[in-house]
């Protein structure tokens, strides 16, 4: 069979490739997680995924602007507190209003707490009101595994250079309590603010908090 062909086929299969060298690989999640592992303060590592309209998504498309990742699962309490009390959905209206790139992605395996198939997805998003650039579909994790997604939300910043600059939790209330929101100080909205204005992040690294992501 064509490599060519192997190729398009397992990018239909699984919706996400490493992309090493411009190359695509056919590496098992955690085979590729192994080869290559985002670190802040170096290159973004290049992804693909099919986001929920099928089209297929690259991290690399987007160098020259700042790019957020947004690890979810909508059944997780943790973001449901953010989503449910408009936290998330306002961060993602003010991020792309300034020409952010907000990449929500799906980690969750089939049969696990959070999967949901493409139309699903954008379900959730029309009815939560949310504002993501796409919502891209990680069902095999061969993304989350090479960000080091743990928990959702996790969330990472990768500025216009392509430089990972933030990896953690989206504020430092790790809690499921709604009230806590307003009080927080939201580490995300802090890196944006202060790679727009070419400040280093002055916290690039927290540890995340939330539900364990539910890889296969």
């Amino acid at each position: 069979m064509p490599e060519s062909l192997s190729r398009r086929r397992f990018l239909a299969r699984t919706g996400a490739a490493i992309l090493v060298g411009g190359i695509a690989t056919t590496l098992g999640p955690r085979a590729a997680a192994a080869a290559v592992q985002a670190k802040v303060g170096e290159a973004a590592p290049a992804f693909t995924a099919n986001a929920t309209n099928g089209s297929p998504v690259s991290l690399a498309s987007y160098k020259g602007k700042i790019v957020v990742l947004e690890w979810t699962n909508h059944e997780c309490p943790y973001v449901r507190k953010h989503y449910e009390t408009g936290n998330m959905q306002a961060l993602q209206r003010e991020a792309t209003a300034q020409g952010v790139v907000w990449l929500t992605l799906i980690s969750s395996a089939k049969g696990e707490q959070g999967y949901v198939t493409a139309a699903q997805a954008d379900e959730l998003t029309t009815s939560r009101k949310a504002a993501p650039t796409a919502v891209l579909l990680d069902e095999p994790g061969v993304v989350g595994r090479m960000y080091g997604a743990t928990n959702t939300p996790h969330m990472y910043v990768v500025d216009k250079a392509g430089t990972l600059i933030y990896a953690g939790a989206i504020d430092d209330r790790p809690t499921t309590r709604r009230a806590d929101v307003p009080g927080a100080s939201n580490y995300v909205r802090a890196a944006l603010e202060s790679v727009s204005t070419g400040q280093p992040v002055k916290t690039p690294i927290t540890r995340a908090y939330g539900c364990t992501v539910k890889y296969s």
